[in-house]
């Protein structure tokens, strides 16, 4: 990724805000379920944004549904945004799961896994 300017950042932040709040308040599609957005990457320009999300709880399969529906509700989400966040031209907006989420479980598992065998070989001891 270029390297980012102040101002794609704050634009970045304030869309992440704006969208995490926005498909929690009208998205009513119940295959989307509680979804997490976790960035947002914003071009130069401020034309495209990729959002990063997924969904709390589920695989990554039901999460990459859900940025598939969400990719089908861009324009709706873009319109949302146009009328909450002052910017001279709202960016085209394309979601992508996260596998951020999804790695951090299966980490916290394997971590958890070693420690029980761990304790198990001490009390065998």
């Amino acid at each position: 990724m270029a390297k980012q300017t102040p101002r794609t950042r704050r634009v970045a932040e304030q869309l992440q805000r704006e969208l995490a709040e926005t498909i929690r308040d009208t998205v009513r599609d119940p295959r989307v379920g509680s979804v997490t957005v976790s960035g947002v990457d914003v071009t130069r320009d401020l034309a495209h944004a990729k959002v990063y999300m997924t969904v709390l709880g589920e695989d990554a399969e039901t999460s990459q549904a859900a940025a598939e529906i969400l990719n089908g509700a861009a324009g709706f989400l873009r319109r949302e945004l146009g009328r909450r966040v002052r910017l001279r031209t709202v960016p085209a907006l394309k979601f992508i799961h996260d596998p951020s989420f999804d790695r951090g479980a299966r980490l916290s598992s394997l971590i958890d896994s070693a420690i029980d065998e761990d304790q198990e070989r001490s009390s065998d001891n």
